[in-house]
């Protein structure tokens, strides 16, 4: 007997299960945390202001 190929991406059958397939959450990328990246953006602009005011006072 010979076995049946199941393509790679698919599950096979299992028998005996009456479960349904749940649909996964989609992976949000870069925007999964969102928090992240303010405080970064926030950091970064307070560096560089920082730099100005530095010269600003050295002068």
């Amino acid at each position: 007997m010979t076995t049946s190929r199941v393509p790679p991406a698919e599950t096979p059958p299992a028998e005996g299960s009456i479960a349904e397939a749940h649909q996964e959450r989609a992976d949000g990328g870069i925007w999964e945390h969102p928090y992240w990246w303010v405080l970064l953006i926030l950091v970064g602009s307070v560096l560089v202001a920082g730099f100005f005011v530095a010269r600003i006072w050295g002068m």
